[in-house]
């Protein structure tokens, strides 16, 4: 069921939204879900900069050594959980303001299905090319978007003018937690959690 929503919101969003809307998920089974769609990027990218590499004009690939990227790959891995399963416990923390009708495991769903098109777009890691990636990364980025500000007010059940401005403050929470996520990337760099290239 859960891919078949997955596929139904990269071509049938609205659609998608109304099915998922009448679903009443559970921790373990959100849980899932994340924990097996959170993989596809981690391991995309663990093969892309240790097998294939990327270049930067004519010169050689740029690889990154196994043992550096597997420390990387599984903060990168356990960052993407952390920050769905923030982002779905603040939208249920705000759901009240706005008059919403949700549990914790709505809300983290609701993140998480959010999240389907950077979870394909994923799949990129496997050749890394810079332009590509940052082309159709900004445009998976751009279509996660409009499904949060679409599937608010079916999920939470309010209306579409308040669907927006709940989106809307989803949106600065999840900005804020991207930020702090960049902050202590900076800091596990520091602490040894940083890449050692292949010569």
């Amino acid at each position: 069921m859960i891919i078949k929503h997955m596929l139904e919101l990269m071509y049938q969003p609205d659609q998608a939204w109304r099915s998922i809307s009448r679903d009443e998920p559970s921790i373990p089974g959100v849980m899932g879900h994340i924990l097996v769609m959170a993989l596809i990027p981690a391991i995309a990218w663990f093969y892309g900069v240790t097998q294939v590499g990327w270049r930067v004009g004519a010169g050689e690939a740029t690889r990154i050594t196994v043992d550096s990227t597997l420390i990387i790959i599984v903060l990168f891995y356990l960052g993407i959980l952390g920050a769905l399963i923030g982002v779905g416990l603040l939208i249920h923390w705000m759901s009240v303001t706005y008059g919403a009708r949700t549990s914790p495991a709505k809300a983290i769903s609701l993140a998480a299905y959010t999240a389907t098109p950077l979870f394909v777009g994923g799949i990129l890691g496997f050749f890394p090319v810079l332009w590509l990636n940052l082309l159709l990364g900004t445009a998976a980025g751009c279509y996660a978007v409009w499904l949060l500000y679409l599937g608010i007010p079916h999920m939470m059940g309010v209306p579409p003018e308040r669907g927006y401005l709940f989106a809307s403050a989803t949106m600065a929470v999840a900005l804020v937690i991207f930020v702090s996520m960049m902050g202590a990337t900076v800091l596990l760099w520091e602490f040894g959690a940083m890449p050692v290239f292949t010569d």
